[in-house]
C-alpha cells in the first residue's frame, strides 16, 4: 500500500511539472544547489535549451524559492554581479556565457540517433575548437550556436563519434552513430573494481547486464545466468521462492569446490548458505547472494580463470563474479522508473507412472480402513475398474486413475515485484534511490517469501581532486514454512509424489483430527507425514535484517597518480524457528518437538587502499601500476536450542519443552594481504601484465599461515598489425597464475573446548573429534589460460575461444584416524585435483538494419575434471546420501569429481546375472557409476527486433551427467514405475542364472520382487541427467508517447521461464532435481518440489 502510495505521489508531481513543460515560466525550490542543477531544473521545466561551458559558470552555491515566474528574469536575477549573462538566441537556445564575450547568433538544431533510429539522450555535442557545448535532451534532440564555419563533435559512450558541420546539419539534422565494434578503448571492470581496456587484458571475462535478468526474472537472480556465460555451470534446488544456487566456474577446482566469490561495487559479501537439507531431511534456507534486488544491478561481470581473480587471494579460488550497481550519472535531471513485474509458477508434473493397478497390498485393493492405510503408500492393488473403494479417511473414491493430484495439491503462484528508483545528478554529483518490494508464494500452500530492499548510491566530487561515493543496501527478508525436502517427516512433497495411481490427495485433507488437532494417519510409516498436516501445521519460519555498506574516498594527486581508500561492511541479523508441530505422529506422545530456534548476527568488514600510478614511458610505451593492501574480518555469533516434548500444546518456546540444549558459537577469522598488478603496454597491440598478493590466514598455524601468489598475463592485438578488412578486431592472450587457500572452517590446528549440553543441570564439556594439525599448509591451485577473441565484418560476427588447464595441490582433506588416537579425523595437505577444458562464445548479427535487427549467442563449454589423489592411499571418499541409503556420492580417486557409486548386478564369467534362492537378483560390485557434473553444457540465445518489438528466447543443454534419484527407487518400492507391469498378475522370473549356473527358474510375485530388486541393485537409481531445455521466452513491445506529458516510455514484455524440455533421459523426475546445493549432495535427487513453469508479464514506466 505504502508503495502504492509513492507511485501515487510521482504520478501527481509529473502532472504538475509536466504542466509547465513547453511553457516560460518555472516554479523552484533549490537549496545548496550548483548552477549546473538550476539549468536543468529549467530546462525540464520549459522549452528551453542550454549552451555553456561547463568550467565557467558562477561557482556559488544557490538558494532559490520561486513560483511561476519567467525563467529569463530569474536567470537575470542569478547572473547579477557575477560576471555572466544569459542570451536568448533563436529555437529557444539560451547561452549562458561570460558577460563580455561575443556570441554567435547562428543556431542550429539535430537529433542524435543510433543504427536502430533510437534516441540517443545525453549524447556529447562540442565545438570543436571552443570549450562550448551540450547535451541531446531525452528524445536525442539539441539545439546550439555555430558559426557556419565551425565543427560540431558529436558523441556518445559506446558509439564512434561523428563531425558534421553548420551546412550538413541544415540540410540532415539527424546525425547517426554508429556503435564502436573496435574494441581497442572497451573498457572491462576487472578485479578490485579495476576498470582496463580490453586489449591490455590476457584471460577471459564475461559480462551480462542487468536487464537481461529483469524481465523473466528469478527470485534469486543469480539462477538466470544459466545458459549464459561460457564455463559457468549454473544450478539450484527444487525448494521453491529463492532457493540456493550451485555455480561452478570451469568445473570443480577441488574437493570443496562451492560459488565464486561475489564482490557488489568493489567490496566481498557474504554468499553463505544458510541450511540445506541431507539424506535425512530439512530445508533449503537460502544463500546469501539471492538478497540482492536485480532491478538495482547495471552490469555483472564473470572472472574466470585464477589470473582474473587472483587479487582476491584464497576466496576467489573458484573465481570471481562481481556486480555493478545501478549509479546516477552527471549532468542529468531526475528521472523517476518504475518496473512492475507479475509472474505466476505453476507445477509441472514430471512423473510417467504406470495407470493399470490401484492403491492395495499382495495384488488385493483395500477393503476397509485398516487396509487403506496401511497401504496408503501402496500401488500394488488390483487392476483399476473404477468401482467404489475405501481410502484413509473412511470415504469410498472411484477405483480409476487419479491424474491431478499435483494439479490440485499445489496452487498457483503468484510473485509480484514493485521497484521504484529515482536518479540523477550535476556537474559534481550523481545520486540514485530504489525501493523494491517482493511477494512470492511457493506453489506449496501456506508457504511464500517477502523480501524487502532499499538500495542507495552517492558519489560527489568535493573538487577535481578528491571524490567520494557510498553504497548502501538494507534487505529485510521474511520466509513462512519452507518446504522439507529430501525425506518424508513433515516433507509435504513425499506423500503427493508417491501417493498410490488411484488415490485422491483429498482424502487426506485436512491432515489432522480438529478435535485433538493430532495428526490423521493415512499410511503404515508415522514418518511419512500426513502432506496436508505439514502444509496446515508446519512452522519453519526465518527473518533476516541486512545491511551492505561501502564508502570510497579517492584522491587524485595528479592525472597520473591517485590514492583511493575503501571499506565495506555487511552485517546480517537472521532468525530461524524449526518446529516439529504438536499433533506430530512421529514425535514422543505426539506432543511435538524444536528442531531448531536459532538466532545468529554475522558480520564482516573488508577495508582496502590502493595506490595507482599511470605513467607514459615513452611515446609508444605506458606504465600502469596499481599497488596494495586489504584486511578482513569475520566473526559470527550462534545462540541454538534444540528439544523436545512441548508441555502446553503449540507454544512453540525454549522454555516450553520438557527437555532443551542450548549452544553458543563464536567463530572468528582474520585475513590480511598486500597485493600489486602492473600493466606494460607498447603501442595499442602488445601488452603485458603482472600480479603478485601475499596473504596471512588467521585459520592455520602460525608458522604457515603466509603465502606468495604470483601471476603473468599478455596479450596481443594482432588485428593492429595484419590491417585485414573483414577483421574489425583480433587478440592473442595467454596467462598463468597461482592462488591458495585456507581450511573452510576456522579452528581446525587446534583442540578447543565446548560445553553444548548439560546433564541434571551440570554444564559438560566437549571437544572436536578432528585432530588438530599443527603443519597445515594452504592449498595452492594453478592454472595456465589461452585465448583468442575475434570479431569480424564490423561486429557482425565474433568468436571467443578459451582453453585452460588447473591444478590444485596441498588440498586440505579431512581422513580418518585411528580410534587409538583419541580422534576419528584430521585434516591433511594431501589432495590433488586436475581440470582442463575448452570455452567457446560465438555471437553474431546475420540482420541489422533501420528497422530490424536479428543477435544470436552460443555458448559451448567442455570440462574434464579428475580426481588425482586424495590422501596418497584411499581411493574414494564417500560424501552424499539419498535417502534409500544404497547408494551415494563419492570422491573417487581417478575419476571427476563428484561419482556416484552403487550396486549394480552380481555377474558371472559370461556376463550373466547371478540370481539368489529367492529369485533375486543378487547384489554385485559397490563401484562408480558416472559424475554428477556435466562435461558439455552451454546454451544459444537469440534476440529479436522490428521497431519497437522485441522478441528474445533462451535454450540450454547440459550433457555427460548422472543423477541419483531417490524417486526413481521409490517408484519400484511402491509400484509406480511402469517396469513393475511385468509379471503382475504370474509373477516374475528374472532372467539369469543361479551361483550353480543353472538358469533361474524362481517366480516371485512382483509385489516381492520389484522392492527387493531396487533395495538389491542401486544401480536402477542411478539416471542420465543430460537435458536440453527452451529455458526463456520474452516478447516486448516499448511505446514511445509522442504528446504524453508523463511518459518518457513504457515498456511491456510477455515472459516466460523453464516453459518446456526438449531432450531429457529420466522419465518421472526433472533432470536438474536436487535437493542440496552443496557440491557433496550434486546430483542427488528425492522427494524435491516439482519444477514449476513460470509465466508472466513485466511493464516499465520511465517517467519524463
Amino acid at each position: 500500500m505504502r508503495l502504492s502510495k509513492i507511485l501515487l505521489l510521482v504520478f501527481v508531481l509529473s502532472f504538475s511539472f509536466d504542466g509547465a513543460y513547453a511553457q516560460t515560466k518555472v516554479t523552484l525550490n533549490l537549496h545548496g544547489s550548483d548552477f549546473e542543477k538550476v539549468i536543468y531544473a529549467i530546462k525540464k521545466q520549459t522549452l528551453y535549451h542550454f549552451v555553456y561551458n561547463q568550467d565557467h559558470l558562477p561557482k556559488k552555491r544557490i538558494n532559490l524559492q520561486v513560483k511561476n515566474e519567467e525563467a529569463l528574469k530569474v536567470l537575470d536575477d542569478l547572473l547579477e554581479n557575477t560576471g555572466f549573462t544569459s542570451t536568448l538566441l533563436q529555437n529557444n537556445l539560451i547561452v549562458i556565457s561570460e558577460a563580455h564575450e561575443k556570441l554567435v547568433e547562428n543556431t542550429v538544431s539535430g537529433k542524435v540517433l543510433d543504427e536502430y533510429r533510437n534516441a540517443l539522450p545525453n549524447a556529447t555535442i562540442r565545438i570543436i575548437g571552443s570549450p562550448y557545448g551540450t547535451r541531446s535532451d531525452a528524445e536525442g534532440k539539441f539545439s546550439i550556436n555555430l558559426e557556419s564555419t565551425q565543427l560540431l563533435k558529436i558523441s556518445h559512450v559506446g558509439y564512434i563519434s561523428r563531425d558534421c558541420s553548420f551546412k550538413q546539419l541544415e540540410q540532415q539534422p539527424e546525425v547517426v552513430l554508429k556503435t564502436d565494434s573496435n574494441r581497442l578503448h572497451e573498457v572491462v571492470v576487472t578485479a578490485l573494481d579495476i576498470t582496463k581496456e580490453e586489449k591490455k587484458i590476457g584471460y577471459a571475462v564475461a559480462t551480462i547486464k542487468g536487464e537481461e535478468l529483469t524481465k523473466a526474472r528469478e527470485a534469486n537472480f543469480v539462477l538466470g545466468l544459466e545458459g549464459r556465460v561460457a564455463g559457468l555451470n549454473t544450478s539450484g534446488t527444487f525448494a521453491g521462492p529463492s532457493p540456493s544456487s550451485r555455480l561452478l566456474l570451469r568445473g570443480a577446482a577441488s574437493m570443496s569446490a562451492g560459488s565464486p566469490l561475489f564482490v557488489l561495487n568493489g567490496i566481498p559479501v557474504d554468499n553463505t548458505q544458510r541450511g540445506s537439507p541431507t539424506e535425512y531431511g530439512g530445508s533449503d534456507y537460502g544463500d546469501g547472494i539471492s538478497n540482492l534486488n536485480p532491478d538495482d544491478i547495471q552490469s555483472i561481470t564473470i572472472l574466470k580463470g585464477s589470473a582474473a581473480s587472483a587479487l582476491y587471494g584464497a576466496r576467489a579460488a573458484n573465481g570471481v563474479i562481481l556486480i555493478s550497481s545501478k549509479t546516477g550519472s552527471k549532468h542529468s535531471p531526475l528521472s523517476v522508473e518504475y518496473n512492475f513485474n507479475l509472474s505466476f509458477d505453476h507445477a509441472v508434473n514430471n512423473t510417467d507412472f504406470q495407470e493399470v493397478y490401484g492403491q492395495g497390498a499382495q495384488n488385493k485393493r483395500p477393503s476397509d480402513l485398516g487396509t487403506a492405510i496401511s497401504s496408503g503408500l501402496l500401488s500394488w492393488g488390483e487392476k483399476m475398474d473404477g468401482k467404489p473403494v475405501i481410502q484413509s479417511d473412511g470415504k469410498f473414491y472411484p477405483y480409476s486413475p487419479v491424474k491431478d493430484n499435483a494439479d490440485r495439491f499445489y496452487r498457483n503462484a503468484p510473485a509480484v515485484t514493485n521497484t521504484l528508483s529515482a536518479s540523477g545528478g550535476g556537474a559534481s554529483t550523481t545520486y540514485r534511490l530504489s525501493v523494491s518490494d517482493l511477494n512470492y508464494a511457493s506453489i506449496l500452500p501456506n508457504s511464500g517469501l517477502n523480501r524487502k530492499t532499499l538500495n542507495l548510491n552517492l558519489s560527489y566530487d568535493l573538487s577535481p581532486r578528491l571524490s567520494f561515493n557510498l553504497n548502501g543496501n538494507y534487505i529485510y527478508e521474511r520466509t513462512k514454512n519452507r518446504s522439507y525436502l529430501s525425506d518424508g517427516p513433515l516433507n509435504a512433497n513425499y506423500g503427493i509424489e508417491f501417493l498410490p495411481v488411484s488415490a485422491n490427495q483429498a482424502s487426506l485433507a485436512p491432515g489432522y483430527d480438529p478435535k485433538t488437532g493430532k495428526e490423521t494417519p493415512w499410511n503404515n510409516d508415522e514418518y511419512k507425514t500426513n502432506p496436508y498436516f505439514a502444509i496446515n501445521k508446519q512452522v519453519n519460519e526465518t527473518k533476516r535484517n541486512r545491511f551492505i555498506t561501502s564508502a570510497t574516498a579517492k584522491y587524485k594527486f595528479s592525472e597520473q597518480l591517485s590514492v583511493q581508500g575503501r571499506f565495506g561492511f555487511d552485517n546480517s541479523d537472521d532468525f530461524l524457528l524449526n518446529v516439529v508441530p504438536t499433533g506430530t505422529a512421529f514425535t514422543v506422545n505426539q506432543q511435538g518437538a524444536l528442531n531448531g530456534q536459532k538466532q545468529a548476527t554475522t558480520t564482516e568488514l573488508n577495508a582496502d587502499f590502493l595506490l595507482a600510478l599511470n605513467k607514459s614511458l615513452s611515446g609508444d610505451l605506458k606504465l600502469d601500476v596499481f599497488a596494495g593492501g586489504s584486511f578482513r574480518k569475520r566473526r559470527a555469533e550462534v545462540l541454538s536450542y534444540i528439544g523436545s516434548q512441548f508441555i502446553i500444546p503449540y507454544l512453540y518456546i525454549p522454555s516450553n519443552l520438557q527437555s532443551v540444549n542450548s549452544t553458543l558459537e563464536i567463530p572468528k577469522l582474520v585475513t590480511q594481504s598486500v597485493y600489486y598488478t602492473a600493466d606494460l603496454s607498447y603501442k595499442h597491440f602488445l601488452n603485458f601484465s603482472t600480479t603478485g598478493r601475499y596473504d596471512i590466514y588467521s585459520t592455520l598455524p602460525s608458522s604457515n599461515r603466509g603465502i606468495f601468489v604470483p601471476g603473468v598475463s599478455g596479450s596481443l592485438v594482432f588485428s593492429e598489425l595484419l590491417k585485414w578488412s573483414v577483421l574489425s578486431y583480433g587478440k592473442l592472450r595467454m596467462s598463468f597464475a597461482k592462488t591458495s587457500g585456507e581450511p573452510s572452517l576456522p579452528y581446525t590446528t587446534q583442540t578447543y573446548y565446548s560445553t553444548d549440553f548439560s546433564i541434571n543441570g551440570i554444564p559438560v564439556g566437549n571437544f572436536s573429534r578432528s585432530m588438530p594439525n599443527f603443519d597445515l599448509k594452504p592449498f595452492v591451485l594453478n592454472e595456465y589460460e589461452a585465448g583468442v577473441n575475434l570479431i569480424f565484418f564490423n561486429n557482425r560476427l565474433g568468436l571467443d575461444f578459451t582453453y585452460f588447464n588447473r591444478i590444485t595441490k596441498n588440498e586440505i582433506t579431512n581422513v580418518e584416524q585411528s580410534v587409538t588416537t583419541g580422534f576419528t579425523s584430521s585434516f591433511v595437505n594431501l589432495g590433488k585435483t586436475r581440470n582442463t577444458g575448452v570455452e567457446v562464445m560465438l555471437s553474431g548479427s546475420p540482420v541489422r538494419n533501420k528497422n530490424l535487427s536479428w543477435d544470436l549467442a552460443f555458448n559451448f563449454s567442455h570440462v574434464h575434471n579428475k580426481l588425482v589423489s586424495i590422501d596418497g592411499s584411499s581411493q574414494y571418499i564417500l560424501t552424499g546420501k539419498y535417502r534409500p541409503l544404497n547408494a551415494n556420492t563419492a570422491m573417487v580417486v581417478g575419476k571427476s569429481i563428484t561419482q556416484i557409486m552403487a550396486y549394480d548386478y552380481k555377474r558371472d564369467a559370461e556376463g550373466n546375472i547371478i540370481i539368489d534362492n529367492t529369485g533375486i537378483p543378487e547384489r554385485g560390485e559397490f563401484k562408480p557409476m558416472g559424475g554428477t557434473l556435466p562435461t558439455f553444457f552451454g546454451g544459444l540465445s537469440n534476440t529479436f527486433r522490428y521497431r519497437n518489438f522485441s522478441l528474445s528466447f533462451l535454450a540450454d543443454f547440459k550433457f555427460g551427467n548422472k543423477v541419483l534419484s531417490a524417486s526413481e527407487n521409490y517408484s519400484y518400492t511402491y509400484g509406480l514405475n511402469k517396469a513393475t507391469l511385468e509379471g503382475r498378475e504370474n509373477g516374475v522370473v528374472a532372467k539369469g542364472v543361479r551361483e550353480d549356473g543353472t538358469v533361474n527358474t524362481i517366480n516371485v510375485p512382483a509385489y516381492t520382487y520389484y522392492p527387493q530388486l531396487a533395495s538389491n541393485i542401486s544401480a536402477l537409481s542411478v539416471l542420465n541427467g543430460s537435458f536440453i531445455k527452451f529455458r526463456q521466452l520474452t516478447l516486448g513491445y516499448t511505446f514511445i508517447p509522442k504528446q504524453a506529458r508523463i511518459f518518457k516510455t513504457i515498456a511491456v514484455d510477455l515472459v516466460g521461464r523453464n516453459l518446456f524440455t526438449l531432450l531429457k533421459y529420466t522419465h518421472n523426475i526433472d533432470p536438474e532435481s536436487q535437493f542440496s546445493p552443496i557440491l557433496n549432495y550434486a546430483g542427488i535427487e528425492g522427494a524435491s518440489l516439482p519444477v514449476t513453469r513460470t509465466i508472466g508479464i513485466n511493464v516499465n514506466f520511465k517517467f519524463k
